[in-house]
């Protein structure tokens, strides 16, 4: 899937948290879903490879809008950056894939309207406000602990699909896998002090996904997504496939999710990839 984004370093002072390690109970979530269509044909796995996968041959098999495949344990997920392992521990955290069949409006808004939805619903449910980093990590106190990944189908210039991943770190201790992780991760459970349970977590992420895609295009989702970015205002330093980087200050973001970079030579670069790191002073 998409997005575990456990893969992530961790310090070496950690709370110590019992981690809860039971079953997702689907039941749980769908009562308490507050949709129309998200998640209403859920497909529950016990261990897989990718629900992006998944989530693809059933969007290809016609599966409806808002269908959610969501699984325990992945053993190939996968992120934007095709190079880094994933780490998908069973039982502790939420694999998940939403297929939606958006129109051209609304699928250049996916970047955007995910992780405010994501946000939204963490917030909701264990009151802590995450932070977006650009394109469409959440952290905590500079720490990521989800992970989100968009894929498309296209046909004749038109979106068929789009297949929308998430992983969040519920339960997971990174310190754990240490060996296995690149960058600075946490989890819910770590950050609050306690075991957290998933399906609230779920059913409330899957019911503001809902309300977030169906008001895509409305400004007050935008100046979300802008109240939540730690990157705008910030210096930067953006890696490319290809090896370049590029160095300046994150003026803004478009509607469409690109960042706006402006450099030392006063050069306003559109970005639609790469990947960010943070200087440490923000840009006066």
């Amino acid at each position: 899937m998409s997005a575990a984004p456990c893969c992530f370093a961790a310090h070496r002072k950690r709370p110590t948290v019992r981690l809860m390690t039971t079953r997702l109970r689907p039941k749980l979530v769908e009562r308490d879903l507050r949709t129309r269509w998200v998640g209403r044909e859920l497909i529950y796995k016990r261990r897989t490879t990718s629900t992006m996968d998944d989530a693809r041959t059933a969007a290809q098999d016609g599966a409806p809008h808002g269908t959610v495949v969501v699984a325990e344990e992945q053993t190939a997920g996968r992120g934007r950056l095709r190079d880094r392992r994933w780490v998908a521990p069973p039982y502790q955290n939420l694999y998940f894939t939403i297929v939606v069949r958006p129109d051209l409006e609304r699928v250049q808004r996916l970047s955007i309207v995910t992780p405010v939805a994501v946000a939204n619903g963490v917030e909701q449910i264990v009151g802590l406000y995450p932070r977006i980093k650009w394109p469409n990590d959440l952290r905590l106190s500079g720490k990521k602990f989800v992970g989100i990944l968009i894929e498309g189908e296209w046909s004749a210039g038109k979106p068929e699909f789009a297949l929308v991943g998430v992983g969040i770190n519920v339960n997971f201790d990174p310190a754990a896998h240490g060996a296995e992780i690149a960058q600075p991760a946490t989890s819910l459970a770590l950050v609050r002090g306690r075991p957290i349970a998933r399906e609230p977590v779920f059913a409330a992420v899957l019911s503001a996904f809902e309300r977030a895609y169906d008001g895509a295009t409305n400004p007050v989702l935008f100046e979300g997504w802008r109240n939540r970015s730690e990157t705008l205002g910030r210096r930067v330093s953006v890696s490319f496939d290809d090896g370049k980087t590029l160095h300046g200050v994150a003026e803004d973001v478009a509607a469409d999710g690109a960042l706006l970079v402006r450099d030392a030579h006063d050069q306003l670069h559109e970005l639609h990839a790469g990947e960010v790191s943070l200087r440490a002073q923000p840009e006066a």
